[in-house]
């Protein structure tokens, strides 16, 4: 069964960073895309940032250029999420994503 399971969430203050962690399993990690979503309070979920089954980035926001990377570690099936220079509005719920299933999600609050 495919399993992914986030975390690396929590509280940071405005300029600060994260990094989020996304451990899959129960498929072939490496042939399969993995994405990042997020979800703030009230607003529709959106596509964050991806990345092919070779490494290869797809940025789809243009609110977290130059301020987020995502990438992926094969011998440990997991896919990270870099944050820097973190905002109030990156505050929201950040899921991972990959053959048609979801984690549950991990918050990231940017508050002083």
């Amino acid at each position: 069964q495919v399993q992914l399971v986030e975390s690396g969430g929590g509280l940071v203050q405005p300029g600060g960073s994260l990094t989020l962690s996304c451990a899959a399993s129960g498929f072939t990690f490496s042939n399969f895309a993995m994405s990042w979503y997020r979800q703030a309070p009230g607003e529709e979920r959106e596509l964050v940032v991806g990345i092919t089954s070779l490494g290869v980035t797809m940025l789809y926001a243009d609110s977290v250029k130059g301020r987020f990377t995502i990438s992926r570690d094969k011998a440990k099936n997991t896919v990270y999420l870099q944050m820097n220079s973190l905002k109030p509005e990156d505050t929201a719920v950040y899921y991972c994503y990959a053959m048609d299933h979801w984690g549950k999600g991990t918050l990231v609050t940017v508050s002083s």
